[in-house]
């Protein structure tokens, strides 16, 4: 099978195009003949070397959407579509960015759905990380006013929509002023544009949110902190912003 594959951190020309022997599912195991697959921030943190538990040389890719091969164990059927995110792919074991992968039975879906492999392959990890944060770390509920800072990346617009689905106000906040941000907001739901100039809080002091799913990082976390009510929850689960979570800094906000 053709495979991308790195041998060691570096540039984008770090990722190489090689030729490998077809996996061989073990009873726990589905093989998935990869029709599509996203791309993923985490997989480009691991190309630069930023991710010091992923041994090399490693095949990367987090997500994968996909015909069934074979499955030893008879949960999924020879041409069922499937999808299969996380749980070590990519980083354990050789992930998505392959002709075929190998993930456990128990971590891969069946998929029911005539989309096509081009939308299919950018929904698992960006819905599966847009409900967790939503429901797992935020406990969402319908009454709740939801700022979702970081309104336009993809798992801003997915977790917009979820919530005004459960009933929730949602804002979202972009760093461009023009009409096009907004209205691509506003089409997943989002009944606020707010324009991010890094001082979020003083905006919002006089009605502040519940619950605020943080999509950019700890360069506008110590912001979106000050955003909640008292009582309310901040959930950290993007770092768009390209900079590492400031553990002293954190201490420092707490403690103040």
């Amino acid at each position: 099978m053709k495979a991308v594959v790195i041998h060691e951190a570096g540039p984008p020309s770090a990722l190489k195009l090689e030729t490998l022997p077809i996996p061989t599912p073990a009873e726990d195991e589905v093989l998935i003949r990869v029709k599509a697959f996203g791309l993923n921030r985490s997989e480009m943190f691991t190309r630069q070397g930023h991710s010091p538990n992923v041994k090399f040389p490693r095949v990367l890719g987090i997500e994968a959407a996909g015909v069934v091969e074979k499955c030893p164990s008879g949960k999924f059927q020879p041409g069922d579509k499937v999808a299969s995110a996380m749980a070590g792919m990519g980083r354990d074991f050789d992930g998505g960015y392959a002709e075929y992968t190998c993930p456990k039975a128990k971590n891969t879906q069946l998929l029911e759905t005539d989309l096509d492999w081009t939308v299919i392959g950018a929904v698992p990890e960006m819905l599966q990380t847009a409900y967790g944060s939503l429901f797992k770390s935020l406990k969402l509920q319908p009454t709740d006013r939801l700022l979702v800072r970081g309104g336009t990346t993809s798992v801003g617009l997915a977790a917009a929509a979820i919530a005004r689905n459960h009933g929730c106000f949602v804002a979202g906040t972009t760093r461009k002023s023009d009409q096009a941000s907004a209205e691509l907001m506003r089409k997943s739901g989002v009944q606020q544009v707010i324009i991010d100039d890094g001082n979020i809080a003083k905006k919002v002091k006089d009605n502040k949110f519940t619950k605020v799913l943080e999509l950019i990082g700890t360069t506008t976390l110590w912001d979106s902190l000050r955003c909640v009510v008292e009582g309310g929850i901040v959930c950290m689960t993007g770092i768009v912003g390209e900079r590492a979570l400031d553990l002293k800094c954190a201490y420092s906000f707490f403690r103040s």
